[in-house]
């Protein structure tokens, strides 16, 4: 397991390189040329620039999240040839830099969506807040207003300003997309760029829909354990893989996040670890990284990742807002760096207490 941290570059992330270098056994930094539109070239001179940012505390960039896929792509239209283009010219110059796994998404419009940014939680922590009957009930360009108020002066992923300000086209576009089409549109750009990733030396890592279900009728796709095995047999290649965050699939409580990571660990590229608690009505509400806090058994799915060997990328998820740190939602420094402990914490007792395969950790409970 190699443990990164995402880091949103020089002058837009007020988390600094060498605080990160202080998280113990932090490997990588996990990053974007976030300044790039979706459907851009990211030219190699700007990525070899983070690589020497990142060198100078002794960082790799191995995983880049995200290389957004252009919502021309996702629509099937025939401007996406120009766009898959550039997207094929910008994994090349990942692979000539190093970079080992590129994590993005096939969500149409919004990336994740949550209907509170700093929900007040009883220990005096903020954290991101999912009302479903609200998510339900309102129009997506009132909610896009109400999103933007709460936002602050830290831009988020996903939410890019070129994009939403065509919300209204947006939503117009995909009204005749539904699932179907959005799979059928999905296996023509995987049959485009696998084969350039793998001469590139790259692993794609798409990662699951955010929440896991339709919503504001926009269709999802990758929300379960059975449309992952579609996905990975759209291109049977293995630089097709996964992102598999525990957060965004355990939205839906029938997912069994630990049994898709040892059903899939040879083809999950890149792992978020992170807790949620789910309530009945459907609403969620992010947690920290403590099984004991959230609704999913992070132990087990740790233990999971143990179990199959697991050798790839890892990310502590989304953090809480705590310590009056006032940082980007979700992206704070302390809460994240607690569910880094966190997990080394159990993946140490689990390499502890296993020996020559076996686990001994029933014995020592007993």
């Amino acid at each position: 397991m190699k443990m990164t941290f995402r880091w949103y570059g020089e002058n837009l992330d007020p988390i600094p390189l060498r605080h990160i270098r202080q998280i113990p056994d932090v490997s990588g930094i996990v990053w974007a040329l976030h300044d790039i539109p979706a459907g851009e070239c990211w030219p190699l001179e700007r990525i070899e620039e983070v690589k020497a940012q990142a060198q100078k505390y002794n960082f790799n960039i191995d995983v880049v999240e995200s290389v957004n896929v252009h919502e021309d792509i996702k629509l099937g239209l025939p401007s996406r040839k120009i766009y898959i283009e550039n997207y094929k010219t910008t994994l090349k110059n990942l692979g000539n830099a190093g970079v080992k796994v590129v994590c993005y998404n096939f969500m149409p419009v919004f990336d994740w969506t949550r209907t509170d940014l700093y929900k007040p939680q009883p220990d005096g922590s903020t954290t991101l807040f999912y009302e479903k009957a609200k998510a339900d009930s309102i129009n997506p360009v009132e909610f896009l207003e109400q999103m933007s108020k709460q936002e602050g002066l830290l831009t988020m992923p996903g939410w890019e300003p070129e994009r939403l300000s065509k919300i209204k086209e947006l939503f117009k576009a995909y009204e005749n997309v539904k699932e179907d089409k959005l799979w059928e549109n999905l296996k023509y750009f995987l049959e485009e760029i696998i084969p350039v990733a793998q001469e590139s030396g790259i692993k794609m890592a798409i990662h699951p829909d955010d929440p896991p279900w339709n919503i504001f009728g926009l269709p999802r796709i990758i929300t379960s354990r059975d449309n992952i095995k579609k996905f990975l047999s759209l291109v049977d290649n293995p630089s097709n893989g996964l992102t598999l965050c525990s957060g965004s699939l355990g939205a839906c409580t029938k997912n069994n996040i630990p049994g898709i990571v040892r059903e899939f660990g040879g083809r999950i590229y890149f792992a978020h670890i992170r807790n949620i608690r789910c309530f009945e009505n459907g609403d969620f509400a992010e947690t920290s990284h403590k099984t004991s806090d959230g609704s999913l058994d992070i132990a087990e799915i740790v233990k999971a990742y143990f179990d199959v060997g697991y050798k790839y990328y890892v990310r502590p998820d989304h953090g809480r807002h705590i310590w009056d740190e006032k940082p980007r939602p979700g992206y704070g420094l302390y809460d994240r760096s607690l569910g880094i402990m966190y997990i080394w914490g159990l993946w140490d007792a689990f390499k502890k207490y296993t020996k020559g395969g076996q686990s001994l950790w029933n014995g020592i409970k007993k």
